[in-house]
């Protein structure tokens, strides 16, 4: 079974990055819908951050990319998004503490600590129209793939398709938690930025890693 080293995944954040980058444009346009247009921005300052101090510094171990994105994502966003996802990137973390490379219940584990993570520093439930209701269904589907004996690769699509699906979702969501929340059933019909990210990022992921 292949294992995802810490080489992989500086690769895939790189990836991430581009993805993000691309797609700066159109976060900022969701998100102009029903906040204040600067999502793509900060997530493209953000893993444009993890990117540089990831190959500046190469970690030694799946443990330490993490915790390096984390810190460098936290100093370049300092708006509610960098605070979910240093969260998210410590957890994960903590996670695979000690592991010199990733297998496939790793990786689900990772997946899994990351929702929580968004989860806790967010206080957030699903269906609140915020990035959880893709973080979530993400990671209980990779679970779900790895419980019935998928292998990494087909858990991490599992995961990609469900937070697709999830964002996708939003648009049925009134939104109660951040700015968005003042628009009420106004947000109806529209996609949650953060949820639409996230989908990339585990888009980017799953086909990196």
């Amino acid at each position: 079974m292949r294992e995802i080293t810490a080489g992989d995944l500086v690769r895939a954040l790189g990836a991430v990055r581009d993805a993000i980058e691309a797609e700066k444009g159109e976060l900022c346009r969701l998100d102009g819908v029903i906040g204040d247009a600067d999502h793509g921005i900060g997530m493209a300052l953000g893993f444009a951050a993890v990117s540089r101090a990831l190959e500046a510094s190469p970690p030694a171990d799946p443990a330490g990319v993490f915790a390096a994105a984390a810190r460098s994502f936290l100093d370049a966003v300092g708006a509610s998004t960098g605070p979910l996802y240093a969260t998210a990137f410590l957890r994960a973390a903590a996670a695979v503490k000690g592991r010199a490379a990733l297998g496939r219940d790793d990786v689900v584990g990772a997946l899994a600590a990351m929702a929580k993570g968004v989860a806790d520093r967010g206080k957030a439930q699903p269906g609140e129209k915020t990035m959880l209701d893709a973080w979530a269904p993400a990671a209980a589907a990779a679970e779900r793939a790895a419980a019935a004996g998928s292998d990494l690769q087909a858990c991490l699509r599992a995961a990609a398709e469900a937070a697709a699906a999830g964002a996708e979702a939003t648009k049925a969501m009134a939104a109660t938690k951040g700015r968005a929340s003042r628009l009420g059933e106004r947000a109806l019909g529209h996609v949650d930025p953060g949820a639409a990210s996230a989908a990339i990022i585990l888009r980017v992921l799953a086909e990196g890693l």
